[in-house]
């Protein structure tokens, strides 16, 4: 019986990204250009979604003010950090950031 010495491909994982705007109301009160940035991040993910590395995403209604939420479907936490990193918010220097947490179990 021949056996397999290659490597194990690496099974996907989910990641819980939270999108931090740069102010608590920025949902309410962004400028006419950073609603034009909100259109380029929107227009980034729905092309990860296209890619298969999101699953969903969306604005949450959190009273302490919204975020954004981003689950990915990934090959580790590099990969899920390159996602974010490649978004056009956080590219553009206003203060979003990501922060990115692995799921332990996920039911789907």
């Amino acid at each position: 019986m021949a056996s397999d010495h290659s490597p194990r491909e690496a099974a996907p994982m989910i990641f819980h990204c939270r999108l931090i705007p740069p102010r608590p109301d920025f949902a309410f009160t962004m400028t006419q250009e950073e609603r034009a940035l909100m259109g380029r991040h929107a227009d980034y993910l729905r092309g990860k979604l296209r890619e298969g590395s999101m699953i969903m995403a969306g604005p949450v209604a959190d009273p302490a003010g919204p975020w954004g939420l981003l689950i990915l479907r990934v090959n580790s936490e590099t990969e899920a950090r390159a996602v974010t990193d490649g978004d056009p918010v956080a590219l553009s220097g206003r203060g979003f950031r990501y922060e990115i947490l692995p799921m332990i179990s996920v039911i789907m």
